[in-house]
């Protein structure tokens, strides 16, 4: 289907991945890289591929005359030949100057500035002076980071007083360029990769969480867990969800460069919600493997959709979560998770066939599929504690259920619901929305919870109780309805006011006071499309009838006027 020849400069595990799905493509694709056995020459024994070094401008041109589009799986390549290739007419992707462009971090800054790309302050430090200027523009601690050849942590170096002002240089590598960086106080690590086809269509795959050990990526989340607590008052000044703006600001800043293909966007969640931009990979990246199990069209097959103009598949998951373990090296225990992976549901292992295995080294990865993160973290943690029990790494979860009250006197009738939801391992938030007292409050609360990840709202309300209902008309989820007694009319006005919906607005209603029935309803919704919650909720079932059938035997066998007894 597709006559064209694909070379690519690097052959370890991107360039692995990228050939497999080449391969499944019936897509020629021709590694240049100095190893014969290197990762990715391994897949596709009968291609010819080229021994040399990705930055031999020799072998590059030599390259260049087998292909008819050239792409990298590593930026640190020689920019001046491919320009020179690029103006005699050949075809390379992302483009010579995009990717000289990222090799030099400040520059990559400072073009993305241009483009109010929202990103950290910066100072270019060309000697002593200047990076003594940054601690009293930034204050302490600031970043001090190598312009070029800097990755996994490489490159960087905290300055964390003015006592380390004067060995500050002296810690990075001589002779490379240096600037400084305003110290980022992050709550999360943030990845969107992008894809960017020759016919201008960008695409943007969910955003991710990244967890990192040592500077280098040991866990990534899909999709990003950081829907909780957007019912805030502070995270009101936001009209669009975090995915949202991630995505937002990767895609503007994807669309400001040159070039086709795949990049790796990383980002900065900050405690007040702002996403900042760290920087950009011009290729598939670390935080997109789980796209190859875990969305319709991995990173690595729409990269190459991109650079050849061809349809650019979906970006959606098909499942609904998913997570990525990097195996890194670590002599004997290396591979103990991969073993252990075998036996645990939804996991795929990928070993990168490289021969030497140095502390630290990928050497592979585990990519986890589940029905919902929870299930994701339970099937991931044995292997992230046999790789190290002392491991701390945060696994986040969102709610996946809302609770909302009017008042905090419905708190004692909703705490019930509360109590259900964490029996049943069901995620969720407990907040007051108060539909008269708080109506901006609620309009955010209605618009935003789909977005946020929630699948299922119970609104508890007494009095009036109009919350259910106008949180019903904002959103599309579906919404249970606890009306809660008061003080006069028993609960009664509530239960009317909350089942007499308009047509169109659907509110599921339980009785007076009975949050618990709301949040089964909500375990049994949730049990539609996730099969462990509905197991759950047979168990439940099933203990409901073994405690009844306990009652009926003490009944049968102490007859009922001692039963009521021992009842009371």
């Amino acid at each position: 289907m597709e006559a064209r020849k694909v070379g690519i400069l690097g052959g370890g595990q991107l360039g692995r991945m990228v050939q497999e799905a080449a391969s499944r493509l019936n897509i020629s694709l021709t590694i240049l890289d100095e190893p014969t056995d290197a990762p990715a020459k391994q897949v596709n024994a009968f291609q010819t591929h080229l021994q040399g070094s990705f930055k031999d401008p020799v072998k590059i041109r030599e390259l260049a005359e087998q292909v008819d589009v050239i792409t990298v799986e590593i930026e640190h390549v020689d920019t001046a030949v491919l320009k020179e290739l690029e103006a005699s007419g050949k075809s390379i992707h992302p483009t010579p100057a995009t990717i000289s462009l990222i090799q030099d971090k400040y520059l990559q800054k400072q073009h993305l500035a241009k483009y109010q790309i929202p990103l950290a302050d910066s100072l270019d430090c060309p000697d002593q002076e200047a990076i003594e200027r940054a601690g009293q523009e930034f204050g302490y601690p600031f970043m001090l980071k190598a312009k070029t050849m800097a990755y996994d942590g490489k490159g960087n170096y905290v300055v964390k007083s003015q006592d380390d002002l004067k060995d500050a240089r002296s810690k990075l590598a001589p002779g490379v360029p240096l600037y400084a960086e305003r110290w980022a106080k992050f709550d999360r690590e943030l990845a969107v990769m992008v894809v960017r086809s020759v016919t201008g269509e960008v695409q943007s795959y969910p955003v991710v969480e990244t967890v990192h050990k040592n500077s280098i990526c040991h866990l990534v989340f899909a999709p990003a867990q950081v829907g909780r607590g957007l019912t805030g008052t502070s995270d009101e000044t936001f009209s669009t969800s975090i995915q949202q703006r991630a995505r937002e600001v990767a895609e503007n800043a994807i669309t400001s460069l040159s070039g086709a293909g795949v990049f790796g966007v990383e980002m900065f969640l900050m405690k007040d919600g702002q996403i900042l931009l760290n920087e950009i990979a011009p290729r598939p990246h670390n935080s997109g493997h789980y796209t190859i199990e875990a969305c319709h069209t991995s990173q690595y097959e729409n990269h190459l959709r991109a650079i050849l103009g061809l349809p650019l598949g979906s970006t959606a998951m098909k499942v609904q979560a998913s997570g990525m373990l990097n195996i890194l090296g670590a002599g004997e225990k290396t591979y103990e998770a991969c073993e252990l992976a075998y036996g645990i549901p939804g996991t795929t292992t990928h070993l990168y066939g490289k021969k030497e295995c140095k502390a630290g080294r990928k050497m592979g990865h585990i990519t986890v599929v589940g029905d919902s993160m929870q299930e994701v973290h339970d099937r991931l943690l044995p292997m992230v504690m046999v790789m190290d029990p002392k491991d701390e790494s945060p696994f986040n979860l969102d709610p996946m259920v809302s609770i909302v009250m009017g008042s905090d006197s419905d708190l004692k009738v909703m705490e019930d619901a509360a109590k259900i939801l964490t029996k049943m391992g069901v995620p969720f938030e407990l907040s007051l929305v108060s539909a008269h007292r708080t109506p901006e409050r609620m309009y955010h609360f209605g618009r935003m919870a789909d977005k946020r990840g929630i699948k299922v709202i119970i609104a508890g309300a007494g009095g009036a109780a109009h919350l259910p209902g106008m949180v019903a008309a904002l959103t599309p989820l579906p919404v249970i309805g606890v009306p809660v007694r008061g003080s006069t009319l028993d609960g009664v006005d509530s239960l009317h006011s909350i089942v007499q919906m308009p047509r169109g607005v659907p509110v599921a209603t339980v009785a007076i006071n009975n949050s618990t029935n709301a949040a089964l309803l909500a375990v049994r919704m949730l049990g539609s499309f996730i099969p462990s919650y509905l197991d759950r909720m047979e168990k439940y079932q099933v203990q409901m009838e073994k405690e009844v059938q306990a009652k009926i035997a003490t009944l049968d066998q102490v007859g009922w006027q001692k039963y009521e007894y021992i009842k009371h």
